[in-house]
């Protein structure tokens, strides 16, 4: 199973501009993903840029609207995440509890952590077939 550990923006992570120069907190978070990828657990990790860098697409029916950031709803923004493999959610629970506080020591933070759907969790229709010949991390 495909896990995503979620880390929320904070004020701070929407003003940098460049990642996060805390010493501790970057060797704690190399630290921990070092961890997740010696035991086969790693698929992928990334800080996200400020929302000031990107833009969202909003759907009205068959027009599209683009929105500019920064995005006014902190609490709602990302600011990275990393993608594990795990067996099972009690495995996905142990690692995502390692997990470094993503603003450092004694901090106030939040991860969210969310299973990712397998290619199984759908029905068998005839489209889906598709989607499993591209042999995709499951």
């Amino acid at each position: 199973m495909r896990f995503l550990i979620i880390v929320k923006a904070t004020p701070e992570s929407e003003t940098e501009t460049s990642p996060a120069s805390d010493e501790q907190l970057l060797a704690a978070m190399a630290g921990f993903h070092q961890e997740l990828a010696k035991a086969g657990a790693l698929l992928d990790a990334a800080g996200l840029k400020p929302s000031s860098a990107g833009w969202r697409i909003r759907y009205h029916g068959q027009r599209r609207e683009v929105v500019d950031g920064p995005f006014a709803e902190g609490q709602e923004l990302i600011a990275g995440y990393t993608l594990i493999q795990a067996r099972d959610c009690e495995e996905a629970l142990a690692w995502s509890r390692r997990f470094p506080n993503p603003r450092g020591q004694g901090l106030a933070a939040e991860i969210e952590v969310r299973p990712l759907y397998a290619i199984e969790d759908f029905p068998p229709p005839a489209k889906l077939e598709r989607f499993k010949a591209l042999e995709l991390p499951t």
